[in-house]
């Protein structure tokens, strides 16, 4: 009878044990690309923007992939759309998967959810940086973990530089990986440059985008004040971090598309099209180019192989 109660104590222990545990990443989840990953996207972009399968479940990062994940999503968007694809798929090879939403303003909030979709990222940059700062406290702070590692896919892939460089991140983030990144502004495919031939434009068209709620989107001109304060003396590569940029030749939102590398020696750059030359994603499209994510799983690993070369299939939207 003893023996019994003994038994049964165990297994209630055991149950209690397991209820009461940290969410591993041992878990599997579906990964969808094209058709349905853009269906995943939009409907999580309008009805449930802080959605993200395989995400924010308080694991523990394991002795195999030691630092947590934190995915910045783009301008415009939010956690639940971009990154349908990414964190199942992290999530499935056992890292620790977590998102926040970041740079909201009136303009991204005061419709959402009755009338359309929330879009964040719209803030200025150096607040969303210091939103970063203070996710990235709190991911340490419930993982464990010494460090983070960073995906970001275009602001998302620029913002955490400022945070790196300027608000004490080169301690706390071992390696940043930007999809598409808009590190070193844009010409918006030569429209920035247009506006600089009419006299006060920019300013005009930059003060509108400041009234209506959304000052990321001038900051992010190759010619803004917010560019030249960060990459003004040079690329703001930190030593003691890893940068990877994964980029597009058919970006046409980061334009030219070469904006996005960095250069330095613990830098990365890596071009889709010189893996896969028939792969025709565009910028938006990285959120879900299995190429593209590919890479991430590689330079997210501890010993990145140099001569990786991706699986040419499930390409990314397109122009």
């Amino acid at each position: 009878m003893l023996k019994v109660k003994a038994m049964m104590f165990v297994a209630m222990l055991a149950v209690l044990m397991a209820v009461g545990a940290p969410a591993t990443a041992s878990a599997k989840y579906s990964v969808p690309y094209g058709g349905t990953a853009l269906g995943d996207a939009i409907w999580n972009e309008t009805w449930e923007p802080e959605s993200v399968v395989g995400a924010n479940n308080s694991c523990k990062p394991s002795s195999a992939h030691p630092y947590p994940v934190v995915l910045v999503h783009a301008t415009l968007a939010d956690e639940g759309s971009n990154w349908v694809t990414l964190a199942p798929l992290l999530a499935n090879e056992g890292y620790c998967v977590y998102s926040f939403n970041y740079g909201a303003t009136l303009a991204s909030l005061e419709l959402w959810p009755f009338i359309g979709p929330r879009i964040d990222g719209l803030g200025h940059i150096e607040k969303s940086a210091e939103e970063l700062k203070t996710f990235v406290g709190q991911v340490l702070s419930k993982s464990g973990a010494s460090k983070v590692d960073l995906v970001g896919h275009s602001q998302g892939g620029m913002m955490p530089n400022y945070y790196i460089k300027l608000l004490g991140g080169a301690a706390k983030v071992n390696e940043l990986i930007g999809l598409s990144p808009s590190n070193h502004g844009t010409t918006l495919s030569g429209a920035t440059k247009l506006l600089e031939v009419f006299p006060f434009a920019s300013e005009l068209v930059g003060g509108l985008l400041e009234f209506l709620g959304a000052p990321a989107l001038p900051e992010q001109e190759e010619t803004s004040a917010f560019v030249k304060k960060l990459f003004g003396s040079g690329d703001p590569v930190v030593s003691g971090v890893r940068y990877v940029v994964i980029q597009t030749t058919h970006d046409e939102v980061v334009t030219p598309y070469t904006h996005a590398f960095l250069s330095g020696s613990n830098v990365t750059n890596i071009t889709i099209q010189s893996q896969c030359p028939s792969d025709g994603v565009a910028h938006i499209g990285m959120f879900d180019d299995s190429p593209a994510l590919q890479n991430v799983l590689n330079q997210l690993s501890s010993s990145p192989n140099p001569s990786f070369k991706a699986t040419c299939s499930n390409y990314g939207q397109g122009i």
